[in-house]
């Protein structure tokens, strides 16, 4: 089912939560809604879910205008942070149950609802725990337990807030996987809310990244974590530094000091200059940048060094591989391999 939110805007007592967003999702596509809290990220979800209406614009289901619609005439299927799983229910009866309490005349017969229910916590990973509640199973397995009830009824799209957010990082990278081999067999539309950039980076077919209630960029996770289209999603995607340089006939400088990068596109007082740690080479030239190890510390398979730049009320991070001698006071020289600038207003 293919969804299409245009020109929506969304107010709470005159507040803006969302300002003339527009966004189309393609049928069959899992698509992650990040940012930080309060970027309107879970209003554009509730508002997809038909949970709240928008004060303009409006929202489609395929060709359908579905901005006046129910959550029950839209036929979501809604998976929580927090499970919403009937505690007084075992596992098959809460994966059954919005079957069972369709009107008569779509209601499939009890066998058939139970049948489909077995199916669906054996796609899920939880044969032989149907007769467990929730208080038997872990976390992960409740969790698990509400996606397959949300895939009972058969859902146009699948809308997922947050799910993995009250479990701890391990079994939210397993669980992680487990989605994206689930949404790949059953191929439902879904739009997944998360803060968690890496979480969005591995799961989803595109993101959207949003923020004060805009849609900042939308694109492949490749695209948006190579390609930034402003400093914000430079800054949220991924990790960075930023430093305020200059452009002189093209080249880039930090104060007083070549960085020894050029961009001819460039030239003005001021600039904003975005990095990755891991996107830098060492350097010996005096055409560079260059400072003092104010701290390290070991992430994964590398070691990353706090720097206090020479000259500049500046830190920056950058990564060194681990066998590096670099210890504290070290002097150190580098400069970016890939690197965007911004205009200082920006």
């Amino acid at each position: 089912m293919e969804v299409r939110v245009e020109n929506v805007r969304k107010e709470f007592d005159r507040f803006p939560a969302l300002h003339d967003v527009s966004l189309h999702i393609r049928s069959g596509e899992l698509i992650a809604l990040l940012g930080p809290s309060g970027s309107g990220k879970t209003t554009l979800l509730r508002l997809i879910a038909g949970l709240e209406r928008p004060t303009s614009g409006k929202i489609f289901f395929g060709d359908e205008d579905a901005s006046e619609k129910s959550v029950q005439e839209r036929n979501i299927g809604f998976v929580f942070q927090h499970y919403a799983l009937f505690r007084h229910m075992t596992a098959l009866e809460n994966v059954s149950f919005g079957l069972r309490v369709r009107p008569r005349s779509s209601r499939p017969p009890a066998g058939e609802i139970r049948r489909r229910a077995m199916e669906l916590l054996d796609l899920v990973q939880l044969s032989g725990m149907q007769k467990r509640y929730p208080s038997q199973l872990s976390g992960g397995q409740r969790q698990r337990v509400a996606l397959a009830r949300a895939l009972a009824i058969e859902p146009a799209v699948l809308l997922l807030d947050e799910p993995f957010g009250a479990l701890d990082a391990q079994v939210r990278r397993d669980l992680r996987k487990w989605l994206r081999e689930i949404h790949d067999r059953t191929g439902h539309t879904t739009v997944f809310v998360t803060h968690d950039q890496e979480e969005a980076l591995e799961l989803a077919d595109r993101l959207c990244v949003m923020s004060q209630g805009r849609i900042e960029q939308v694109g492949t996770p490749d695209s948006v974590y190579d390609t930034p289209a402003s400093p914000f999603v430079f800054g949220f995607i991924g990790e960075s530094s930023e430093l305020p340089v200059t452009a002189k006939n093209g080249d880039i400088w930090l104060g007083e000091r070549p960085v020894g990068i050029t961009d001819p596109q460039f030239d003005g007082p001021r600039s904003r200059l975005f990095f990755r740690p891991h996107d830098i080479e060492l350097v010996e030239s005096d055409a560079s940048l260059a400072g003092v190890v104010a701290s390290s510390r070991r992430v994964g398979g590398t070691r990353r060094v706090e720097l206090d730049l020479d000259g500049a009320a500046h830190r920056v991070e950058i990564d060194l591989p681990l066998e590096h001698p670099a210890g504290e006071r070290t002097r150190i020289a580098f400069r970016p391999k890939r690197w965007m600038l911004f205009p200082a207003g920006e």
